[in-house]
């Protein structure tokens, strides 16, 4: 065979062979019988750009020789530093050396010959290089036969051969480069699938996230460190044990340098590591720490663990979560080919505890949640605990005589709980579930019913109007609705007590504050709750004492009625926010108007409720002229003590219905809060059921009233100002809807209230909602507030 015959089957054999032994071996051989050569090795570079070497992987390869006995592994090759021996100084060179007699030149190493009983003569070594220009082998033959030395024909030979041979290699590399790439990519979908998986339990994962890390890279010992950033906070160093786990028994958690650190250490022996140390300034830092940096790879020859394991090369990567914090070290000792971490090594464990960090960061967050139901559950049995009412209170209520209907005018539109004391409010309460038979009908406790009606009493906080008389006055208009306005025959008995039971609830633990009140302060409630701040929490409430021991008055009712209560509860409780009204009222009375309503259409009778809650929430202003003008009073009180805590604690001018100075004008504000709230929604009622009109009647009896008062302010007034005597508001808790006047008609929301002449109270009826207000007048609305 002939050299152009030789070259032929060499380009075949790259073109078709990428396992680099196989086709090095070939060039070997082929240069050998070519330059008539005794034998030849390759060497190839291993290492980082810092700290390059080369190793055998092909050593004496004669004409005879197979690749098995030629061919070094990772336990027999041998390891040339760059610069040293006629191949490192070729690889740090890139020149070719063509020595005559080996002996002669200081650079030959003689103990190989004296190991391998060789006797080297002559040598022509030759770098390999990529497409780069960068060394990537060193390829050397020895002993030309025949005695004679290597020429200048055989080194263009050699260097050809090698051209071609530098081709394979790369072209090899960059296969095995992507195997390897797909081998690590599917243990990294290996490794996320199964830290996804295990979400629950810190401990699985972990193990987990160590035996993927050894198969990943092959290393004979991996440690995951958790940093413990509590421990920082608290100051103060924490020790624990814990060995309830039999493949990571003994583990440690201990306080170094403010890093709480997790560890496959006895607890006497953690402080004395130096891989433990070098981990926690890794955790500090943040960066990687590998035993390519020289100070490190010093120390790794220094480094023996407690049982007496000998550190050899070391790497450790920081754990991040998303938020790039550092939550742990990924620590791996001795690559199994005892090679050196590379820089690829360094690259894969990065992308790998990138896929830890996010599992730790999560199963970490769900231990914390659960820590966190833990104590809210706790905090409940606690809270519900002292929310309950006593037992000595539940039993006088229990065996108290409890009074008629009739003879607390319970059933009365002018009902007034003045004269009545705290016990009797309950045991009036008391006598309204009697009347409706709900506690024979839905088999109720007697204990059950006194025990919850006394716990809502004690969930009212002493504010100045809304508090228990408050709710308990709201729940006897509904009683009086339903009984002697006749609107019961429009709903079944579960609708009707789920009606009182949101009425009795609706205002639980308000804090004399409105919804706008708790967004201008940032309070919990107001982050807690998007919208209907209070009415929210109301609610919430209402459901913490339903869920009491001993006070569920729901306790008998089937799944399909117990969820038809708690619905019903809450949108009553949630339509006692008249921003809700105002978005509700022109749907209601438009079907009020055209006759289309359907009270069995459940759509139809939720709006009749939330009217009826809102008819309730306001019936101050429908009671006899001394009743009405007192409780107005203290609507007025707790809206001024508002307005003092917006000036005070806010640093806020509050709006003229909070503002103390302005109080004079209440009886215009009055006037206002009736004829944009209270009149429309009570002649909607009186629409519906003729038996209602005792409290529009009422309501506009008491408008004369403030109307008369407002007259008598102005005809006082020196200097009168019409324009503020339009622009009133008025406010409910926590309505947001705005209300200003332009000439006659006052723009509330999205709805468009035509105001009549103030001296014409049958004028009232003429009252239309049905044109929305433009967008122009909504630009210009102000904040909406009640008056109740």
């Amino acid at each position: 065979m002939n050299e152009r015959d030789v070259f032929m089957e060499l380009i075949r054999d790259i073109a078709n062979e990428l396992d680099v032994d196989i086709l090095c071996h070939k060039i070997l051989l082929n240069v050998s019988i070519l330059t008539k050569s005794d034998r030849g090795s390759l060497f190839l570079v291993r290492g980082s750009n810092n700290n390059k070497y080369l190793v055998s992987k092909l050593f004496d390869v004669s004409e005879n020789s197979s690749l098995q006995e030629c061919l070094h592994t990772e336990d027999n090759h041998i390891r040339v530093p760059f610069g040293t021996g006629i191949a490192g100084t070729v690889a740090e060179t890139k020149e070719t050396i063509r020595i005559e007699d080996a002996y002669s030149d200081s650079r030959f190493n003689k103990e190989v010959d004296r190991q391998t009983g060789y006797q080297t003569r002559s040598i022509l070594c030759m770098p390999i290089l990529n497409y780069q220009d960068q060394v990537i082998g060193v390829a050397q033959i020895m002993n030309k036969n025949g005695g004679e030395v290597f020429s200048d024909e055989d080194e263009g030979v050699f260097k050809n051969y090698l051209t071609f041979c530098g081709i394979g290699l790369t072209n090899a590399q960059l296969f095995e480069m992507s195997v390897q790439e797909y081998q690590r990519n599917q243990l990294m979908l290996s490794l996320a699938r199964g830290i996804f998986e295990e979400q629950t339990n810190l401990d699985n994962l972990v193990q987990k996230i160590m035996i993927e890390a050894q198969g990943l890279l092959h290393c004979q010992r991996c440690s995951v460190y958790l940093v413990d950033n509590k421990l920082q906070e608290r100051g103060r160093p924490f020790k624990r044990v814990n060995s309830s786990s039999t493949a990571l028994r003994n583990r440690v958690f201990s306080a170094i340098e403010s890093i709480e650190i997790w560890r496959i250490f006895p607890q006497i022996k953690i402080l004395k590591s130096r891989s433990v140390q070098i981990a926690r300034d890794v955790a500090i830092s943040g960066q990687v720490c590998s035993s390519e940096i020289e100070d490190i790879a010093v120390h790794c020859h220094s480094i023996t663990d407690y049982d007496g394991f000998k550190v050899n090369s070391l790497l450790s990567v920081p754990i991040k979560n998303s938020d790039t914090q550092v939550v742990g070290v990924v620590q791996l000792m001795n690559k199994c080919n005892s090679r050196p971490y590379s820089k690829s090594d360094v690259n894969t464990v990065e992308a790998f505890a990138i896929f830890c960090g996010l599992g730790i960061h999560n199963c970490q967050m769900y231990e914390e949640a659960c820590k966190l139901m833990a104590k809210q559950t706790v905090a409940l049995e606690v809270l519900s605990y002292h929310a309950s009412a006593p037992t000595e209170e539940t039993d006088k209520l229990q065996n108290a005589e409890i009074p008629a209907a009739e003879d607390i005018k319970l059933k009365s539109f002018d009902f007034c709980d003045f004269s009545l004391t705290d016990d009797q409010t309950c045991q009036a309460t008391l006598r309204m579930f009697m009347e409706l038979d709900i506690i024979n009908q839905f088999h109720v406790p007697y204990d059950v019913t006194c025990r919850w009606i006394l716990s809502v009493k004690k969930n009212y906080r002493p504010v100045t109007y809304h508090n228990w008389r408050h709710a308990f006055n709201v729940a006897q208009t509904m009683f009086s609705m339903l009984y002697t306005g006749k609107m019961a025959k429009y709903m079944d008995s579960l609708e009707m007590w789920s009606c009182l039971v949101a009425c009795l609830c609706h205002d639980l633990d308000h804090r004399g504050t409105n919804n706008s009140f708790q967004s201008k302060s940032s309070s919990p409630l107001a982050t807690l709750y998007g919208t209907s701040t209070m009415e929210h929490h109301h609610f919430d409430q209402c459901i913490m004492i339903l869920n009491s021991e001993g006070n569920n008055i729901f306790m008998h009712l089937s799944p399909a009625d117990y969820r038809k209560a708690i619905a019903v509860v809450e949108s009553a409780i949630l339509s006692t926010d008249l921003a809700l009204y105002f978005k509700k009222k022109n749907t209601f009375e438009s079907l009020v108007k055209t006759g289309e309503t359907n009270w069995e259409k459940e759509e139809h009778k939720d709006l009749l409720r939330g009217m009826m809650m809102t008819a309730c929430d306001v019936a101050a202003i429908t009671k006899p002229w001394e009743v009405q003008k007192e409780i107005a009073q203290l609507v007025a009180s707790e809206f001024f003590e508002q307005g003092d805590l917006e000036r005070d604690k806010l640093g806020q001018q509050p709006i003229a219905m909070m503002d103390r100075k302005k109080k004079d004008d209440l009886p215009k504000m009055q006037v206002d809060f009736i004829d944009c709230v209270c009149t429309p929604v009570y002649k909607m009622m009186r629409d519906i059921q003729p038996e209602l009109h005792e409290m529009y009647d009422g309501c506009m009896s008491n408008r004369t009233n403030w109307l008369n008062m407002a007259t008598e302010k102005e005809d006082d007034s020196p200097t009168p100002d019409r324009k503020s005597s339009q622009e009133v508001m008025v406010t409910k808790r926590d309505l947001q809807p705005t209300m200003v006047t332009n000439g006659n008609q006052a723009i509330i929301d999205d709805t468009t209230v035509h105001q009549t002449n103030l001296d014409d109270p049958s004028a009232l009826d003429r009252i239309d909602d049905s044109k929305p207000p433009s967008p122009s007048k909504r630009k210009r609305q102000s904040s909406l507030c009640a008056l109740l």
